[in-house]
């Protein structure tokens, strides 16, 4: 390999991974609002009101803070995509439990559009029933820097 090659291989190579997508810093405490969407629950559901809610990126590990909620815990994604998930937990109702999920995409102006899923069951584990929210809004600290 001559020097001449080596050094468009280089070049190349930079390219390449200049063009690549980078991971996006979603890391931030963001203003949401959460607007019931679905449920099947009969008696009792969650209801949340707007609140701050904390997302923030350690290694490869994103995690999500919503209070009275158990923490959601993901992989940071390219481009802003967010998905967490939490392991079962205490929701606000003595005596059931709940799985929540939440995906969706923050905006590089750091506007929020999210979907969070419950699914309840009994301290015994039998399944209860499932609700759904679109949760929005947007970044309240400082936008990271670039």
């Amino acid at each position: 390999m001559t020097m001449r090659t080596t050094r468009q291989l280089l070049v190349a190579g930079f390219m390449l991974l200049a063009a690549s997508p980078a991971y996006a810093d979603v890391s931030g405490t963001y203003d949401m609002k959460f607007e019931d969407v679905s449920t099947n629950c009969t008696t009792q559901k969650l209801t949340y009101k707007p609140q701050p809610v904390s997302i923030k990126v350690r290694g490869n590990s994103l995690v999500v803070d919503i209070d009275l909620t158990p923490v959601l815990v993901g992989v940071p994604q390219k481009n802003g995509k967010v998905s967490a998930k939490s392991k079962p937990g205490n929701t606000m109702i003595g005596g059931m439990k709940g799985v929540f999920s939440l995906a969706g995409k923050i905006a590089p102006d750091g506007t929020a559009q999210l979907v969070m899923v419950g699914e309840y069951s009994t301290e015994q584990g039998k399944s209860l029933c499932t609700q759904s929210w679109n949760v929005t809004g947007t970044r309240t600290d400082t936008k990271p820097k670039k």
